[in-house]
């Protein structure tokens, strides 16, 4: 059995050889701090975020992509992994996506984290690679390609030409920290104290990185930091802009900084075929244009881009038993462990 995992920081993604996706779960575990007993694990997990005692923590155990809580990420590989592979005869060879730049150490753990559960074999892909497939890019062939992968935790840039990444950068600074400057926003303009799920709600419903000719308003509710009680404030789009614009731009400014990097060659292919965007915060509203301005080259958002990663390391399944073998230099998968 082969697995494809897709190992995010807001969101875990499983694709099982033959099945396609069969998990799609906030990458959220619970637990309680007096005797360290997992309690709950995905969306269950995620509906608790601030609204547990003080003896038990909700945690996201995956920052920036890598692992940041070793021992909760272990757990919840394994929690996963037993939901699409309960028998223990089977041992499973695993796929699984890396950030472009990560360090040694870094991998290892992420490979101990799902050796953890007892897998015949670990694999690693960089994610713009498992997102240039997924979008149905030919990264294999000597013809560049570019591929943004926009996540919660990190923003992945890669030109990519025969199955290897030319030039790549990753800024570790993406979705989730448009959360956090929401959160720092609603105290310091609004005195409201609200939770990483209200801000998240708030950014997918009206974030925005470009001005807009209709105003939209959000209601975000949660504590009045003067006094203490329950208070609501109705938030409007232009404020969220202003608020997340400086992440965006710095995104968009490191694309073209990848851009001035490669290759003449590579990049005449880039121009003629555009910049595909990925990932969850891709879909945020003005991210096309405003890499557009930043590059001059048509962007395109791939079709289901919170799928693209995942999509694409179930298709990079393929190249598993000729890593094994070694038997193709070319191969795109990074490591076999």
């Amino acid at each position: 059995m082969d697995i494809a995992l897709d190992l995010g920081t807001a969101n875990t993604r499983i694709c099982i050889e033959h099945d396609g996706k069969v998990i799609d779960e906030p990458s959220v575990i619970s637990y309680d701090k007096l005797t360290n007993e997992i309690l709950t694990f995905g969306s269950e997990a995620y509906q608790m975020l601030g609204r547990t005692s003080n003896r038990i923590d909700v945690v996201f155990p995956l920052e920036s992509s890598v692992i940041a809580e070793s021992s909760l990420v272990e757990e919840l590989v394994n929690i996963f992994l037993c939901e699409v592979c309960s028998s223990k005869v089977v041992m499973p060879r695993v796929l699984a996506c890396i950030p472009g730049e990560i360090t040694e150490v870094q991998k290892r753990a992420i490979v101990n984290a799902i050796s953890s559960f007892g897998v015949r074999r670990v694999l690693l892909l960089e994610s713009a690679k498992a997102a240039a497939f997924g979008c149905g890019k030919d990264i294999m062939s000597p013809h560049g390609a570019m591929v943004v992968d926009m996540g919660a935790g990190s923003a992945d840039i890669a030109v990519m030409t025969l199955g290897g990444v030319s030039v790549g950068k990753t800024i570790k600074t993406a979705g989730n920290a448009m959360d956090e400057e929401i959160i720092k926003y609603a105290r310091r303009q609004h005195n409201l104290i609200i939770g990483k799920a209200m801000a998240r709600s708030c950014k997918e419903a009206i974030g925005t990185v470009m001005y807009e000719n209709e105003e939209r308003t959000f209601r975000i509710k949660g504590r009045d930091a003067v006094r203490g009680l329950p208070k609501f404030v109705d938030i409007k789009s232009s404020e969220i802009m202003e608020v997340i614009f400086d992440i965006a731009k710095n995104i968009a400014v490191a694309i073209a900084d990848v851009l001035e990097d490669t290759p003449p060659e590579l990049l005449s292919d880039i121009h003629t075929d555009g910049i595909t965007i990925t990932g969850g915060l891709s879909k945020l509203r003005g991210m096309r244009d405003l890499v557009e301005n930043a590059t001059n080259i048509k962007v395109t958002t791939a079709i289901e881009p919170s799928d693209c990663v995942v999509n694409g390391l179930f298709k990079a399944i393929d190249y598993i038993d000729e890593a094994e073998a070694q038997k193709n230099s070319l191969n795109p998968l990074m490591m076999v462990y």
